[in-house]
């Protein structure tokens, strides 16, 4: 069944455009059944984050000689979107990356337990040095049993401190109330869900009349990892943009996740711990037109990468950064993952309240992750407009826990009277509708397509994901040396 474009959907939109300072033209949501098993309008909100970004890149696009065009998205095209790694379909099932895993299926010290306070909170083993560090802060064997007994004579709040005062990954489980009335949730709730802000001067650089895609001979270095970062830059690649995306062989990854994230991007690795690592990295910068990093609050800064610095040595450049609580506050240096936002904002406790027994439940999607990819691609797009139009150097934060709020703050689906909530799952055949085909490391891959169309512009990726670093730190096609 298809509807009109809903409320809510127009009222995200709108508050998007609010929050960058931009007018944003109409689009169109084909309004389908359900396919996400949630109260909360993820398809919505995510639906608005890409529909933003497509309005600026109609525009670059019209700055650039092509005539106007119209947005469209499908809502369940968009629902498939936030579990985009699950849709990944390989022709050689024996070479495609590992499957990933659920936190609960690879260690007992993940998920959610019971505290002492009859409170919850949630465990995130994250990479196995994190899971490592959660059992010996437990002083517990990997055992379920066990990890449950421990968490049971803990004060959450307490157990959360000194989680985060190790460096690792768990938070305890909030309701919408108590998160927004935290100082945490409070000091966020006052920064826009997109934060746009001019960071020094430059002189304009106006996109050429090519006729080319809205982002072609952009150049984005991608310093990111997981989902929401690496979403952003291959959101900007399917509009023309070069990314390169850095990372070190010393750094744990997800390949499934990697594969997922990789469309339309270069990848390199670089020491940044060492002098020659950062002196390459520092000559890319000069060449970028975007910087995304998704590194905890300060890490880049100790490595000479703030935004200052990097604005310093390319006048013109468009900072990124993206993490799970914010960029100011005692929080913003917690490590956190999409569970954890969804947790201490409310989101786990609304759709646990919405089960028989009340049990604080995680959505089925990475609506928070992909969404604020979205969104950071959006923000990114609305600078570097600025850019061409006015010059500067611009910085872009977004967050998981701000994306959530916003998610959150969009209204619950009705589940009683005359529009009850029902689900229909997403089916294979419909899936392939949604998706493409190419030749990949891995052999014939079929990917979900963007959700979103423009029709004046071809919205996709020009080459296939491809293993960490499988290139030369390079913006051109140069093989590793």
């Amino acid at each position: 069944m298809t509807r009109a474009t809903s409320r809510s959907f127009n009222t995200a939109l709108t508050e998007l455009g609010q929050a960058a300072g931009v007018p944003l033209p109409e689009c169109t949501l084909r309004a389908q059944d359900l396919s996400i098993d949630s109260r909360f309008r993820a398809a919505e909100g995510a639906a608005a984050a890409l529909a933003a970004g497509a309005g600026i890149a109609n525009e670059i696009a019209q700055a650039r000689g092509q005539s106007p065009g119209t947005i469209e998205l499908a809502s369940r095209h968009v629902e498939a979107s936030l579990l985009s790694f699950a849709h990944l379909r390989f022709n050689d099932p024996q070479a495609a990356p590992a499957a990933r895993l659920e936190p609960e299926s690879r260690t007992a010290v993940a998920g959610f337990f019971a505290t002492a306070d009859n409170r919850w909170i949630y465990l995130h083993p994250g990479f196995p040095h994190n899971t490592a560090g959660l059992l010996q802060l437990l002083a517990v064997d990997d055992d379920r049993a066990a990890v449950r007994d421990k968490v049971a004579g803990c004060r959450a709040e307490l157990l959360e401190d000194e989680i985060a005062a190790a460096g690792l990954c768990g938070a305890m489980v909030r309701t919408a109330q108590e998160w927004d009335e935290s100082a945490a949730g409070n000091l966020l709730d006052t920064c826009p869900v997109v934060d746009i802000v001019r960071i020094g001067d430059s002189d304009p650089e106006p996109f050429p009349t090519d006729h080319a895609r809205p982002l072609a001979g952009c150049n984005v270095l991608d310093l990111t990892r997981i989902l929401a970062g690496p979403t952003c830059a291959r959101t900007l690649a399917s509009y023309g943009a070069t990314a390169l995306r850095v990372s070190a062989e010393d750094l744990p990854s997800i390949p499934l996740f990697v594969t997922d994230t990789g469309f339309g991007k270069r990848a390199c690795h670089l020491d940044l711990k060492t002098k020659v690592g950062r002196a390459v990295l520092q000559k890319l910068v000069g060449e970028a037109d975007v910087f995304s990093q998704g590194y905890r609050s300060g890490a880049m800064d100790r490595l000479g990468f703030s935004p200052d610095e990097v604005a310093s040595q390319r006048p013109g450049i468009v900072y990124v950064s993206i993490n799970c609580y914010g960029h100011e506050g005692h929080w913003s240096s917690r490590p956190g993952w999409e569970q954890l936002a969804q947790t201490v904002t409310g989101m786990a406790a609304q759709q646990g309240a919405d089960r028989t027994d009340g049990v604080p439940t995680l959505l089925p999607v990475a609506v928070n992750d992909y969404t604020t990819g979205y969104l950071a691609a959006f923000g990114t797009l609305v600078a570097l407009q600025r850019r061409a139009r006015n010059g500067g150097s611009y910085w872009v934060r977004v967050s998981l826990a701000r994306t959530a709020m916003w998610l959150r703050n969009l209204g619950l689906r009705p589940n009683t009277g005359r529009t009850p909530f029902r689900v229909r799952p997403l089916a294979e055949a419909e899936l392939e509708r949604m998706s493409s085909h190419m030749d990949s490391t891995w052999g014939e891959l079929r990917y979900l397509r963007p959700a979103v169309e423009l029709s004046n512009v071809v919205v996709n990726w020009q080459a296939a994901p491809v293993p960490l670093g499988s290139h030369s730190p390079s913006f051109s096609s140069k093989k590793p040396g």
